[in-house]
């Protein structure tokens, strides 16, 4: 009888997690045992760490800078960057119409943030050509939906920030760097995007960096 109540207890549970999570379509990147090599040459060079998955601790926000959902996905699809690296992944793409894909596993290394790949799952939002600030609402709609499913599903995830604050987002603890002078200055998503996570979300027990 006990058995029953655990195994009911586990079938409810799973019903409302599913209840919660936006629609997502997977689309898989080709990730195969050259991009985990890849992979690992990156962690262990960088972050001095022998690793291809992780244990997400944070989101990290971005926009593509191109104006359509496959021009991202071509971006990211093939495993080698073309100087013998892996090549750039977010874990999620948001179309402008708010539509979500799932272009590599979730807690797969992805090469997005530099500092937080191993510890930080990407989300890219189609948009922000020439830096301009125009991601649609239907996207925050979809990145508040996303983010807080992937918050309930992995509760050690405290922070979310845009890649524009990388540097301010050091005050985690979790950035590393091993090699020197690795960096690059950004602006995505922008400011206003991030204000409307922040928003949206400031009852979800996460923590924002400065906007």
């Amino acid at each position: 009888m006990r058995k029953i109540f655990w195994v009911v207890l586990f079938i409810l549970a799973s019903m409302n997690f599913a209840e919660a999570a936006p629609q997502i379509i997977d689309k898989p990147v080709i990730w195969t045992e050259t991009r985990e090599k890849l992979t690992r040459e990156y962690a262990e060079l960088h972050y001095g760490l022998s690793q291809t998955t992780i244990e997400p601790q944070a989101v990290v926000v971005h926009w593509t800078a191109g104006s359509t959902f496959i021009s991202a996905y071509n971006t990211f699809y093939y495993e080698n960057r073309g100087d013998g690296t892996v090549n750039v992944c977010s874990h999620f793409i948001v179309d402008r119409d708010g539509t979500i894909y799932r272009v590599a596993p979730e807690t797969s290394m992805a090469r997005h943030a530099i500092g937080y790949n191993w510890c930080a799952i990407g989300i890219e939002n189609v948009g922000g050509v020439g830096g301009a600030e125009d991601l649609t609402g239907a996207q925050l709609q979809a990145n508040v939906e996303l983010i807080r499913y992937l918050h309930e599903k992995y509760p050690q995830i405290q922070y979310v920030f845009g890649h524009y604050q990388q540097d301010a987002a050091r005050a985690s603890g979790l950035y590393i760097e091993k090699v020197a002078g690795y960096h690059s200055w950004k602006v995505d998503p922008g400011k206003i995007f991030m204000k409307g996570l922040r928003d949206n979300l400031e009852g979800d027990g996460l923590i924002f960096f400065p906007i």
